[in-house]
């Protein structure tokens, strides 16, 4: 009786979130509440995070002090797991972007520590890959002034999806793929770069897209005041000199202030560059592209790892 009561009172998304939770290895209770959390209030928790919610002041120091009495747990890969170890995007091209919200198959990808650079949070693992649902992006929703429009935030497959539709039905929508793949060439002329985010409390894995502005979003905003909090694309902006006519265009489309004009050509600084792209479809010259750039790490192409997993346990089978 008591189980069938509780089983009315939980909604069937945060059963399945729990579920998954339950199969994930080393995913603790205190992982669970704290994504249940964020997944549940995301507007109270990025508010609070960026600095707008009236109550920042207030949880803000409290938050720091629960950080101290009881820190991340270490990891294999580093002595010392930081805040973003544990929550983090990586910078994904338009292409890369569209593969991502056009994947036909379940997959699962583990220890991508040559593509997402942290200790935690880096698994790609896709089941229900079609369910997507647009969400307005928390980001832009705490800003007095947001960049428009804030229905720009993909959250991709189970349980994620349905968790987010099923408790914010007045924030968000099931898109289908192609009006995933819509929203993110939107954005890409919108000059607005696209991070694939994950989170160990959503079960250490990728979970959604946004689609950010240097303005809006938190996690651009802490990377450029030097918290690292994005991981490069694996590609590099370069100029073609004999195309360039240095009208600054892209200049002043880059979100990462990685452009500048100098002698009449544009000058990439790559110490700054993400890789993004926007920079390509700005030009109106064509003169820029990416190039790869293998001390940035692997790019994240999603069609291309599953092809290395296939043919790696085609190796292994032989």
């Amino acid at each position: 009786m008591k189980r069938k009561f509780w089983s009315k009172l939980v909604r069937p998304s945060t059963r399945a979130f729990a579920r998954e939770a339950r199969r994930t290895p080393g995913y603790s209770l205190f992982d669970w509440l704290h994504g249940y959390i964020y997944a549940r209030w995301p507007y109270l928790y990025i508010g609070i995070g960026t600095g707008e919610h009236p109550l920042a002041r207030v949880i803000g120091p409290l938050v720091r002090q629960l950080g101290r009495l009881f820190p991340p747990r270490p990891s294999d890969d580093a002595d010392r797991v930081t805040f973003a170890d544990t929550y983090h995007g990586k910078v994904v091209p338009l292409e890369a972007a569209k593969q991502l919200v056009t994947v036909e198959e379940e997959i699962s990808l583990t220890d991508l520590e040559q593509i997402i650079p942290y200790p935690r949070a880096r698994d790609i693992v896709l089941e229900n890959p079609d369910h997507i649902v647009v969400l307005d992006c928390p980001c832009r929703a705490a800003r007095p002034n947001p960049c428009l429009p804030l229905d720009v935030c993909l959250v991709v497959g189970e349980p994620f999806a349905s968790f987010i539709a099923e408790h914010h039905p007045r924030r968000s929508r099931w898109i289908t793929p192609q009006e995933a793949v819509d929203i993110l060439s939107a954005e890409d002329e919108r000059g607005h770069v696209h991070h694939a985010f994950f989170k160990d409390a959503m079960l250490g894995r990728f979970y959604a897209i946004c689609n950010c502005c240097a303005c809006c979003c938190g996690a651009m905003q802490a990377w450029l005041h030097g918290a690292p909090m994005l991981a490069s694309s694996g590609y590099v902006s370069r100029v073609a000199a004999d195309l360039c006519v240095g009208c600054g265009t892209c200049a002043g489309s880059c979100q990462f202030g990685a452009l500048s004009v100098d002698d009449g050509t544009v000058a990439v600084d790559t110490t700054a560059c993400m890789g993004c792209g926007v920079c390509v479809s700005k030009c109106p010259e064509g003169a820029q592209s990416l190039v790869r750039d293998p001390t940035r790490g692997e790019p994240l192409e999603i069609r291309a790892l599953i092809a290395s997993a296939d043919s790696e346990t085609l190796k292994v089978s032989r």
